[in-house]
């Protein structure tokens, strides 16, 4: 167990020089404290896209067709594949660019978001139309209370349903919910996405195994991942509770590069936060956090959580874990908290309401 120490994940400090293009550039976009993923985006287009166009032209030599392959993997899947991830989901929270150059909203969905597998809006689709509104709940189509979450079968079980069967089930779900819009852009950006790999694969397949599928099966799997290990601890009897059926990551290099998301319980407790404002609501609100009997690990992030579950490592989830409250006495109470958190949930709790008539 750890006690819980100072916070070093980023917050947002004014910064005391700007260059006239930071000054030109925080016009363009609703909050300053996004002018980073104004760079990482630049950095992105001005990278990826000419190695992808690279891998097209006919003739090219093997050597540097190879050579941009690996480069073009590296960078798509080491380099950036974490900060795109999570900067596509702050600006599907929080609009990116001012109402006047509305038009740039879709420019990380559907120029930057195919080149790391993302088919255009179907992450906002699914994301924003249907996992927050259900919050984990059995409507919601990544939902992983009915599964074993610290079984490797469970997680293909997971991985498999969401893979064959997510696209059908979120579309259903937006038609039974008169989400009409968020049904048309989950297929169509789905559809084009395939139409487009289809197309590319007749003029050069190999380029677009590279450019557009092979990071398109990665995605599928680290979104699951991600969303698995988000979603592992569940209290049976508050299942809804987002205090009780998410965890918080704090003190890790990956808030740094990935713009605060080990910040699970708080982001689905305020979905619009600022992704610079989770430290301090997190210190803020730490009552609530003990209260709810909150999961907080120190020093790890959601990759580590879900690899320590599918070897069912529970000495180094223990190891890792904040005993905020000072709840535990031990690391052996602490294991047994958390496999009682990881259990298939297959009957929900009877609401108090209910149960009472």
């Amino acid at each position: 167990m750890k006690q819980l120490s100072q916070l070093t994940d980023p917050v947002y400090v004014k910064p005391t020089h700007e260059t006239a293009l930071d000054r030109l550039f925080k016009s363009w976009i609703r909050d300053e404290r996004d002018l980073p993923f104004v760079y990482l985006t630049l950095k992105i287009t001005f990278t990826l896209w000419p190695l992808a166009i690279l891998m097209y032209i006919p003739g090219l030599n093997n050597w540097v067709w190879w050579g941009a392959a690996i480069a073009y993997q590296f960078l798509n899947n080491v380099t950036f594949k974490g900060p795109f991830g999570l900067m596509l989901h702050c600006t599907s929270h929080r609009v990116f660019f001012e109402k006047k150059y509305q038009f740039w909203n879709n420019y990380l969905p559907w120029a930057i978001g195919p080149l790391f597998g993302q088919t255009p809006e179907s992450y906002y689709s699914h994301h924003i139309g249907m996992h927050h509104p259900e919050n984990n709940m059995p409507d919601d189509d990544s939902c992983t209370m009915i599964y074993q979450r610290d079984s490797f079968r469970g997680f293909l079980a997971y991985l498999g349903n969401f893979v064959t069967l997510g696209v059908y089930d979120t579309a259903r779900y937006h038609l039974r919910k008169k989400r009409n819009k968020l049904m048309v852009k989950l297929v169509r950006g789905e559809v084009l996405f395939i139409a487009a790999c289809v197309g590319l694969s007749f003029i050069n397949f190999p380029a677009t195994f590279v450019v557009f599928i092979l990071p398109f099966l990665i995605s599928r799997v680290i979104m699951m991942v991600g969303n698995w290990a988000q979603h592992a601890f569940i209290d049976p009897e508050e299942p809804e509770n987002s205090y009780k059926n998410s965890i918080t990551c704090i003190n890790t290099k990956y808030n740094h590069k990935c713009w605060n998301d080990g910040y699970h319980i708080s982001h689905h407790v305020k979905p619009s936060m600022h992704w610079t404002e989770h430290p301090v609501y997190f210190t803020k609100t730490l009552g609530e956090y003990i209260s709810n009997d909150a999961i907080v690990f120190d020093g790890i992030h959601f990759l580590h959580v879900w690899a320590f579950l599918m070897g069912k490592r529970y000495d180094l989830l223990a190891k890792h874990f904040v005993n905020i409250g000072d709840r535990f006495q031990t690391d052996a109470e602490v294991i047994c908290f958390l496999k009682q958190r990881t259990r298939k949930i297959t009957t929900l709790p009877v609401p108090a309401v209910v149960a009472a008539a």
